[in-house]
């Protein structure tokens, strides 16, 4: 069955890597017009390795202790049409394959965010994004919008509000931080990429049918969402029924100026509804170990908080800083199995050096669970991504370095390294090392 995964992954590959050969000599859009019409694509390859590290016992949930060598492949299509004034209709068939270290399972913050979700390991199709946008002018100024995945050339409104209706991936909308938030590109740690205490709504693949409404102005910006959440923990099946079920995302955000650099600080809350379990009432129910299964019911909620700041320090540098908490009493749903998160780190692009293009970054990140969520792993309960049978609790930490180098206008080469205490909050497992290596291609 491994041969058959890998020669799977093969195959994707090799076919993701035809359609990059055959597309790189296209027309690329010009920027300098109003685009009716788009067409882009991406590719990203990341392939990691650990080592084989320290393990006083394992459950079914845990990083594997062996020495491990994983692949995944996406490939995206992003085409996008205007309709009439102010409106546009986006669509992106993605493939994608391959799989996290261990399946995606044992670290909270797990290291590869092109795979944040547990799949299946081969090539699959998927329609990620299906949506239309219309935007409101609400003054007269206008600012030229560059040509970009699912963004069309041409002049939009400097103060505006904006509908979203379609299957999108809420964290496009939210969350969002110049240094930290696409793992294509930046860190690949899903600490680092998003913030691990929201839970955001999506199926396996990261996807969800939503409705985002923005107010935007140059200073500041206001954004809410209700997002369609899965029937089963990580699911693909959605629920249609919104009186017992759904997530709903509020950001606010500041633009400002210090010290002559830009920043941008935002305040994020989530309120989200589903079946899920309990933890106290699993722990109340033990006979042998916990099953969070078994105590859920429809309705049950989950609430947290962030705050999310970026800073720039010069033409070459920033800097990043999340914090995160949800109230950690009903069962991690959709995203990892983080309640607690504080992460920060820096970006330094490559001017110092004559590569501009080029990008070293440099993050940490802590994460904790609840004390009923720490109480559940410890008596032998699972997560969809956490239980190592046991417990013996400690906050997960894990530090990234990547460097990302341009090697031509359509492909960048990364090098990346992390570094993990306490995989699953669990002091008797780790540290463990994992080597990345990651291949992105654009069109």
């Amino acid at each position: 069955m491994r041969k058959i995964i890998n020669l799977n992954k093969r195959i994707s590959a090799s076919l993701v890597l035809l359609v990059f050969v055959l597309n790189v000599n296209g027309q690329q859009a010009d920027t300098t017009r109003e685009e009716k019409f788009s067409l882009h694509a991406q590719t990203t390859v990341i392939d990691q390795y650990k080592p084989a590290f320290k393990s006083h016992y394992s459950g079914k949930n845990s990083l594997v202790s062996k020495e491990e060598n994983e692949m995944s492949v996406t490939s995206t299509i992003f085409a996008g049409a205007k309709l009439w004034k102010g409106a546009s209709l986006f669509i992106n068939p993605e493939i994608g394959g391959g799989s996290g270290l261990s399946g995606s399972r044992g670290v909270a913050a797990s290291t590869n965010g092109e795979t944040y979700r547990i799949g299946n390991p081969g090539p699959q199709f998927e329609l990620a994004r299906l949506f239309f946008r219309q935007i409101f002018s609400l003054n007269d100024k206008t600012d030229y919008q560059d040509a970009d995945f699912n963004e069309l050339a041409g002049n939009i409104p400097a103060k505006y509000l904006s509908l979203i209706i379609g299957k999108i991936c809420i964290s496009d909308y939210f969350d969002n931080n110049k240094y930290d938030h696409d793992p294509r590109t930046q860190f690949m740690s899903w600490g680092l990429m998003d913030n691990g205490a929201w839970d955001f709504p999506a199926n396996t693949k990261g996807y969800t049918p939503s409705i985002v409404v923005e107010y935007i102005t140059p200073g500041y910006e206001l954004r809410y969402g209700f997002s369609l959440m899965p029937r089963e923990a990580n699911g693909m099946i959605m629920n249609w029924n919104i009186n017992k079920a759904g997530s709903n995302s509020l950001e606010y955000t500041q633009n400002y100026i210090l010290a002559g650099e830009n920043g941008t600080f935002r305040l994020f809350s989530f309120f989200t509804r589903a079946n899920m379990g309990n933890y106290e009432e699993s722990l109340a129910d033990n006979h042998s170990s916990p099953d969070i299964l078994v105590t859920r019911k429809q309705g049950r909620t989950k609430y947290g908080f962030a705050v999310n700041a970026e800073q720039s320090l010069n033409n070459n540098m920033g800097v990043f800083f999340r914090a995160g908490w949800n109230d950690g009493n009903n069962e991690s749903w959709v995203f990892t199995e983080i309640d607690r998160s504080v992460s920060f780190g820096i970006s330094i692009n490559g001017n110092g050096w004559k590569r501009p293009d080029d990008v070293f970054g440099l993050g940490y990140v802590i994460s904790g669970i609840s004390i009923p969520h720490r109480q559940y792993l410890k008596s032998g309960g699972y997560g969809f991504i956490l239980g190592d049978g046991n417990l013996t609790y400690s906050s997960e930490q894990l530090a990234e370095l990547y460097y990302s180098l341009k090697l031509t206008k359509s492909i960048y080469v990364s090098g990346a390294y992390q570094f993990i205490l306490n995989p699953g909050y669990n002091n008797d497992r780790g540290p463990v090392n994992v080597f990345s290596i990651r291949v992105h291609t654009i069109i």
